[in-house]
């Protein structure tokens, strides 16, 4: 018989707390840009996973099933000009800072999650 697992756990997979948490940061940033008139958007992402251990012929419901559902950090995507995706906001998975992937930068610019406003001028930098 040979036995199944879920998938292990990635660095990328957070708990509900932390992915609300870090959804109502990315919230306040949102608000901000729209108040600048730029779009975003934001994406949140689960791997839901369901499987049987089982190597008879034996249907559901006769032998339970196991699942698991990973939660992934949310991202907001900022909408440029020309309408692609030009700048992607998350939250450090422990400082709690803002993580801005900007298409032109080579690495993630950091900001303190205490001024959302110098996350917005990042965005609006890169818009011009």
């Amino acid at each position: 018989m040979t036995e199944h697992a879920a998938p292990a756990e990635s660095p990328q997979v957070i708990d509900e707390a932390t992915a609300e948490s870090q959804d109502k940061s990315l919230a306040v940033v949102q608000r901000l840009l729209k108040e600048r008139g730029i779009q975003a958007q934001c994406h949140h992402m689960i791997s839901l996973g369901l499987f049987a251990n089982r190597t008879d012929k034996v249907t559901w419901p006769n032998r339970p099933l196991r699942s698991w559902l990973d939660r992934h950090p949310p991202e907001l995507a900022v909408i440029g000009p020309q309408g692609r995706h030009d700048v992607t906001v998350t939250m450090g998975p422990r400082s709690g800072s803002y993580l801005v992937s900007r298409r032109t930068d080579p690495e993630p610019q950091i900001t303190r999650s205490e001024h959302p406003e110098k996350v917005v001028d990042l965005i609006a930098e890169s818009m011009s």
